[in-house]
This record gives structure tokens, C-alpha cells and sequence, in this order.
């Protein structure tokens, strides 16, 4: 018996992260983030190295930051969790570059339908806003150190 509401089909974890993966090869963006696998022999998915570069006019222009985003097991559930590699002056990025969820709109209204992509551009979107507009920035190339 039909219970009046439409059904919905849970696409796997794998499958969503295979999905996120081929829409980062295939490149149907608009180029100023990437986003891919760490290590091609990741077979769980759950290590990404991610690419932005600064918005023009802001002071993060012509800079390009590398981050590292780790999908846990229960992802798309849960929220992945963020970290620049390159040091970064920016609000909601913590002293060693984790990035804090409520700081990001994606992040912070996660659902299982975003992306790597819809994080990565609400991120260079805030490079964008007001309060980040006026933020001296490290030296070009400065890293976090590894964790």
C-alpha cells in the first residue's frame, strides 16, 4: 500500500563519491576550484586534495590554495572535514587551516545532496565577502605543518 509519499532512492556512499570524482575529471565547472582523489589507489574514497584560487580583487588574488578534504565512512551523512595545506588568513579557518563547519554555508546546512565542489565554492565565495576583504594575508607558498 502506497503511503502517499514519493520514494526515494539512497545512492550509496561510493557511488556518490564515484559521481563526485567523474564530475571532477570531466571538468563541468568553471575552473577556479578542482577537486580529486589523494591517491588513486584510495579505494574507500575518503581522501581528497582540493585546489582554489583566489577571487580577483580580494587579497587572496592570484594565489592558488591547496586543501585536503577527508569524506569519513559515514559520509554523505555526516559532513567531510576540511584543512588548508596552504596557510590562509580567512574567517573560519582555525590556527593549524581545519576549517570550522558553521563558517560555510554548505558545511554548515549539510545534507546528504551537496558536494566537494559546492564546499570548495562557498569557501572562495567567502574569500569574497566584507569581512575577509581587508585580511593581510601569510607569504605566498607558506604551508601548515602536516598532520
Amino acid at each position: 500500500m502506497a503511503s502517499g509519499f514519493p520514494s526515494r532512492t539512497v545512492i550509496p556512499r561510493n557511488f556518490k563519491l564515484l559521481e563526485e570524482l567523474e564530475a571532477a575529471q570531466k571538468g563541468h565547472h568553471e575552473g577556479s576550484v578542482s577537486w580529486g582523489l589523494e591517491s588513486n589507489d584510495d579505494m574507500s574514497l575518503s581522501r581528497w586534495v582540493c585546489m582554489i584560487i583566489g577571487p580577483t580583487r580580494t587579497p587572496f588574488e592570484g594565489r592558488i590554495y591547496t586543501l585536503k578534504v577527508h569524506c569519513g565512512d559515514r559520509y554523505p551523512e555526516e559532513v567531510p572535514t576540511i584543512r588548508f595545506q596552504t596557510r590562509i588568513n580567512l574567517a573560519g579557518v582555525a590556527a593549524n587551516g581545519s576549517v570550522d563547519p558553521k563558517s560555510v554555508p554548505s558545511l554548515r546546512n549539510w545534507n546528504r545532496d551537496m558536494t566537494i565542489h559546492q564546499i570548495l565554492n562557498d569557501i572562495r565565495g567567502s574569500m569574497s565577502s566584507k569581512e575577509n576583504a581587508k585580511l593581510s594575508q601569510p607569504p605566498e607558498g607558506a604551508l601548515y605543518p602536516s598532520q
